[in-house]
Order: structure tokens, then C-alpha cells, then sequence
């Protein structure tokens, strides 16, 4: 049977760390992770993170950006996974469509929001095929968490922050976006924080591996 399973949450939300105990504890499934940096496409997305299109209009930003991340998906399955899916060897993904979700809806007002899920899920589910989740696990780590965990990441050097990274009003409405999507979309939210401190990350990976026990 196939299955896919995303693992979404903003920057410095710990994806990365909970995909690699994943692969420990999951060794029959495919892992990838959004975007694909090294491919042409994800060069792409490497020189709009960057700030190289500096579009000004926040809502051709949103789609614009969100069809140079579906393109980047649909490379990827294409070209890479596609086969792996549809034998049935469960994918499990750090970051999706849910990403634009994320990040892109949130340039919008919050009365498009919506309109532009209705969008975005049209244009990759149906007009490209892509593969639609069978569950989705967002590790919710408020900013102000994430921001420590990010600033550890790079060193304390602030500059090797991407252009959301460094936006911290940008990514608490970030946040708001996810919260709308997890709710009309039934995701399954992990609350990452208490008392101001990340939780540890085996007491996060427990919490997945509970949910994922019904999955795979």
C-alpha cells in the first residue's frame, strides 16, 4: 500500500534531527527532504531565498514563489521517487506542499487564505499529480525558540540567515498560516516547546513514532 508521510515545521523546528533518528528506527522507508538544493530547480530556489527576484508585490510573490517550489517537487518525484512510491516502500518527506502552505500563503491576507489552499492544492495534487500525504506531523516550536536553535545552527552568525530566517514577524505569521492549514487539513501538531526551552528531542521523536505507528 502506498504511503506518504510529511514531517513539516518551521525553521529550526528540528526536522532535519527527527528525519535522521527516522531512518534509524524506520530502515524500509524513503526518505527525502525539500527542496532539492543540488538540482537545477533547487538552484533556483537557492537564488529566491537569497533575495535574487526581490519581487515587491507580496501576493506575485506568493504564487510565484510556490510554483518555483511545486516545480522543484514535481522534479524530484519524477525523476526520483515516483518509482519507490508506487511500490508501496512508505516516503516519508521533510517538507511538501504543506510548505507553501506555510510560507507562501502567509504573504496574503488572511481573508485568501482559503482561496489560495483551494489554489495551491489544485495546481499540485491535480494539475501536476503529485502524490497527496497520508498524514501530516507538524513539530510546532515557537519563534522564539526556533530563532536560539537557528542562531546555534550557524555559529551565532546572523548573515547565514536566508531571507525567512531572519524575518521573525514573518515566520510568527508563519506559524498562524500552519495553525489554519493543520486545522482544515487535520494535520497532527506536536507541541515542541515548554516553559520557554525546546523539549528534548527523543521525548519529540517518542511523540512521532506514536503517531506513526497507526501509519506504517
Amino acid at each position: 500500500m502506498k504511503k506518504l508521510i510529511v514531517i513539516e515545521g518551521l525553521d529550526g523546528s528540528g526536522k532535519s534531527t527527527q528525519l535522521e533518528l527516522l531512518k534509524k528506527k524506520l530502515p524500509g522507508a524513503h526518505f527525502i527532504t525539500f527542496p532539492y538544493y543540488e538540482t537545477d530547480s533547487g538552484r533556483i530556489i537557492s537564488a529566491y531565498l537569497k533575495g535574487t527576484f526581490a519581487e515587491t508585490d507580496p501576493v506575485r510573490s506568493a504564487y510565484s514563489a510556490s510554483i518555483m517550489y511545486a516545480v522543484d517537487r514535481y522534479t524530484s518525484f519524477k525523476t526520483h521517487w515516483e518509482a519507490l512510491y508506487e511500490s508501496g516502500r512508505p516516503v516519508i518527506s521533510a517538507r511538501y506542499v504543506s510548505s507553501n502552505a506555510v510560507y507562501q500563503m502567509t504573504k496574503l491576507d488572511s481573508s485568501e487564505w482559503a482561496g489560495y489552499l483551494d489554489w495551491l492544492t489544485d495546481l499540485e495534487y491535480d494539475k501536476l499529480g503529485m502524490p497527496r500525504p497520508d498524514l501530516t506531523i507538524f513539530l510546532d516550536m515557537p519563534t522564539d525558540v526556533s530563532q536560539k536553535l537557528l542562531m546555534d545552527r550557524y555559529g551565532g552568525d546572523e548573515s547565514k540567515k536566508d531571507i525567512h530566517e531572519r524575518d521573525i514577524a514573518y515566520l510568527r505569521h508563519c506559524r498562524d498560516a500552519a495553525m489554519f492549514s493543520a486545522e482544515r487539513y487535520g494535520w497532527s501538531v506536536i507541541n515542541c516547546s515548554e516553559n520557554g526551552e525546546p523539549r528534548s528531542i527523543t521525548d519529540i521523536n517518542s511523540n512521532i513514532m506514536n503517531i506513526l505507528q497507526d501509519h506504517i
